[in-house]
C-alpha cells in the first residue's frame, strides 16, 4: 500500500524538528480521560508494544485530565487549575506520550496559551502523540504487524491542524502487511464533535457527523483506524444507530501495530 498526502492543511504546514528519544530517558503514558474509561484496549496496546520494543515506560497513577473541556467552554481558571496539576505529576518525565491528538495538542500548545513562558507551557512541550513518538523520536515505522482488512483513516481536527499530525499514521499504515488502505472522502472534514461544540449545538454537530459517517461508508472499508478516539465517541456513536455501518469496527492506529491476542 502506498499512499499520498494530498491535504492543503498538512501542505502548508511548518515542519517541526523533533527531537530523538534514547534509550533509559523517563517516559510516561498519559491516558486521556476517556480511554481510560472506554478504550481501556488502546493502553493495553501501548503497553505490549512499548515493551516489545525495550521501552521503559510508567503510568503515574495519579493523572487525571489535561483541562481541554474547561478550556473549551472558556473556564480558563479552572483549565489552569488542571494544568497545574499536570505539571505536577507529569514534570519529572523527559517524554509524555498520550495516544490522544487532542490531547497532545492541548498541552503542546494551549498550556502556553493558559501560562506563557512558564514551566507548565515548557512541560507542555514534551507532550507527544504515540504516532508521532514511534515515526519522529524513536524513527521506526515497520513493526512486522499484519492486518487483513480494508482500512480508512479519520484524523481528528486538533490533531491535523494544531500538531500537523497526518504522515505519522498514514506511514504506520503504509507498513502494516495485508492492509488495504481505502481514503477517506474529504478525510480533512471536521467529524461534528468538537467536545463540549457537541453538547451546546447538536443540531450542526449531528449534521457534521452525518456527513463524515457517509463518507466511511462511500469509502467502502471494513475498519476504521483513528488517532484519536474522542471523534470515535460522536461519530462511532451515530454509525451504531446506522444498520449500514454498525458492524464497522473503530480502532486506534496503534491496536492494528499491536493486536491482542
Amino acid at each position: 500500500m502506498q499512499v499520498d498526502i494530498i491535504d492543503p492543511v498538512l501542505r502548508s504546514y511548518p515542519k517541526l524538528e523533533y527531537p530523538r528519544y534514547k534509550f533509559g530517558e523517563r517516559v510516561a503514558f498519559f491516558i486521556p480521560c476517556f480511554i481510560e474509561q472506554f478504550y481501556p484496549s488502546v493502553k493495553r496496546a501501548m503497553c505490549r508494544l512499548f515493551d516489545a520494543e525495550g521501552i521503559s515506560f510508567e503510568i503515574p497513577s495519579g493523572q487525571t485530565c489535561c483541562g481541554q473541556p474547561a478550556l473549551n467552554s472558556g473556564y480558563w481558571k479552572e483549565a489552569r487549575k488542571v494544568m497545574e496539576y499536570f505539571t505536577k505529576i507529569f514534570g519529572v518525565y523527559d517524554w509524555i506520550i498520550t495516544p490522544s491528538t487532542s490531547c497532545a495538542a492541548m498541552c503542546r500548545v494551549f498550556f502556553g496559551y493558559l501560562s506563557p513562558n512558564s514551566i507548565h507551557a515548557e512541560v507542555g512541550k514534551r507532550v507527544f502523540d504515540v504516532s508521532e513518538f514511534f515515526v519522529n523520536l524513536f524513527g521506526k515505522i515497520d513493526f512486522n504487524a499484519s492486518y487483513s482488512k480494508r482500512v480508512a483513516l479519520h484524523i481528528g481536527c486538533h490533531g491535523r491542524r494544531e500538531l500537523g499530525i497526518v504522515e505519522q499514521p498514514l506511514l504506520l499504515l503504509n507498513n502494516i502487511k495485508n492492509l488495504i488502505y481505502t481514503p477517506l472522502p474529504f478525510m480533512e472534514e471536521c467529524c461534528g464533535f468538537g467536545g463540549t461544540f457537541s453538547v451546546k449545538t447538536p443540531g450542526t454537530s449531528i449534521a457534521i457527523g452525518q456527513r463524515k459517517i457517509s463518507n466511511i461508508a462511500s469509502s467502502g472499508c471494513e475498519v476504521v483506524a483513528t488517532s484519536d478516539l474522542s471523534c470515535a465517541m460522536h461519530f462511532g456513536g451515530m454509525m451504531q444507530r446506522d444498520n449500514k455501518l454498525k458492524n464497522i469496527p473503530i480502532k486506534h492506529i496503534i491496536e492494528l501495530l499491536s493486536p491482542e491476542e
